[in-house]
């Protein structure tokens, strides 16, 4: 795929989504960080869900350790691997109490160090809440990339390292929430809507001319 048609493709994108941000609600970097946390293999409406009524409660790393696993793991329970994700919070507040003063730090080393985060997570958090160009690969924005052919690879790490390369500068910020969005609803795993898609012209797909036949 040509350049032309990426900015075309995420020009069209931004139109359909200008208010593009994440789904999550939080009201602080370290809110957002545990939410994030929460959300692997869960829905974002589930982690809401849990956090409106954990995050009254206790809603910083020194508040959140001494709640401990077992009265945490009462608030997420309704949330998949909650046993791990408690474990996880929990040795986290306490790294961050230890080491940064109970802030979130704005350095992606240090935040894929502590437990339970991985590049995804420490892409969003640098994204939304320190305004970092990060682009944070999911399951959706893995599927829409390979099979648009914006990018191809064969892990979420190298579609990442190519969407640096290749997405222009000013659609780096917030490219990763229309990609996610086009994904979830549109680009969909089993059956893409071809015949609703606002890039079908654009699109790299080789059995979309077979589908929009269908339709």
């Amino acid at each position: 795929m040509n350049q032309k048609k990426r900015r075309e493709i995420l020009a069209r994108l931004r139109d359909q989504n200008p208010l593009s941000s994440t789904k999550l609600v939080y009201s602080t970097p370290f809110e957002l960080l545990i939410s994030v946390l929460l959300s692997s293999q869960a829905t974002d409406l589930s982690v809401n869900k849990a956090t409106a009524k954990l995050y009254p409660i206790a809603n910083t790393p020194k508040a959140l350790l001494s709640l401990g696993v077992n009265r945490l793991k009462e608030y997420i329970k309704s949330i998949g691997l909650f046993n791990i994700k408690a474990e996880n919070i929990i040795k986290t507040c306490s790294l961050l109490l230890e080491k940064y003063q109970g802030a979130v730090p704005e350095d992606r080393a240090v935040l894929e160090s502590l437990p339970g985060v991985g590049r995804k997570t420490a892409n969003v958090v640098l994204n939304t809440a320190f305004d970092w160009p990060t682009i944070a690969v999911d399951t959706h924005i893995f599927r829409v990339c390979n099979r648009t052919k914006f990018v191809s690879g064969q892990n979420v790490v190298l579609v990442e390292k190519k969407l640096l390369k290749v997405v222009p500068e000013e659609f780096k910020k917030d490219c990763h929430h229309w990609l996610i969005f086009h994904g979830r609803y549109h680009c969909i795993a089993r059956k893409p809507r071809c015949g609703s898609c606002i890039i079908w012209d654009l699109c790299e797909f080789k059995e979309k001319t077979e589908l929009m036949a269908s339709l």
